[in-house]
């Protein structure tokens, strides 16, 4: 299988290194680069058969975290890893909020980088050490940049909130289904309303609201 990968850089020298990672591996190709955000989606708009994007944070024009939250409602099928040089705990935060799949830092070596595009595409979330520990930390402790204020009134019903539990634990769809004594397919559309009810994109987002409104 041929991977599509498009990197979004406002630096040229860190898309051809990155590039240069990338040529070691028959299954990826590079389809294109862009300078931005901005130039990200007039690409896509073009060509949007791409299976996943590396994306910088800090770039003019048009941000990688503003640019990763378009790109997730126009072509939710695209899978986003953020590859910056910065690991602070507001742009994680910030990357995983707008519906980043994964978050490496750029002095990763070529073979993990490969590893966590593969990794992301089968629905796993690539992250270097240091950022999954960030990321644990924000998700126990989402008080310190968000003030509690805004707890929202969601109403999920009680089966809802059991598969939301099983999600928690980290259990796969087929395993909370036979937990629940239900089909993958039901857990499935729990899970898609348990989304839009929260208005989040993915699991990381969905455990981190449940619990800032103390629905788990």
């Amino acid at each position: 299988m041929n991977v599509k990968i498009a990197i979004v850089d406002d630096n040229s020298f860190l898309i051809t290194a990155v590039k240069e990672k990338l040529s070691f591996f028959d299954d990826l190709e590079v389809k294109f680069s862009a300078i931005h955000g901005s130039d990200l989606l007039t690409k896509l708009e073009d060509n949007h058969n791409i299976d996943l994007v590396l994306m910088d944070i800090e770039m003019p024009v048009l941000n990688g975290i503003e640019a990763t939250e378009i790109v997730k409602q126009k072509y939710p099928h695209i899978k986003i890893i953020m590859l910056t040089v910065f690991d602070n705990d507001e742009n994680i935060f910030n990357a995983i909020k707008a519906g980043a799949d994964g978050y490496l830092l750029k002095e990763i070596n070529a073979k993990d980088l490969h590893d966590g595009i593969i990794e992301t595409l089968n629905g796993g979330a690539a992250m270097n050490p240091s950022i999954a520990m960030k990321t644990l930390k924000l998700l126990r402790n989402p008080i310190e940049i968000e003030n509690n204020t805004d707890i929202e009134d969601i109403k999920l019903t009680i089966r809802e909130i059991e598969v939301l539990e099983q999600l928690s634990k980290g259990l796969s769809y087929s395993l909370i289904a036979n937990n629940l004594i239900l089909s993958t397919g039901t857990v499935r559309k729990h899970i898609e309303n348990i989304y839009k009810k929260l208005q989040v994109h993915n699991k990381i987002e969905a455990l981190q609201k449940a619990k800032k409104n103390n629905l788990i």
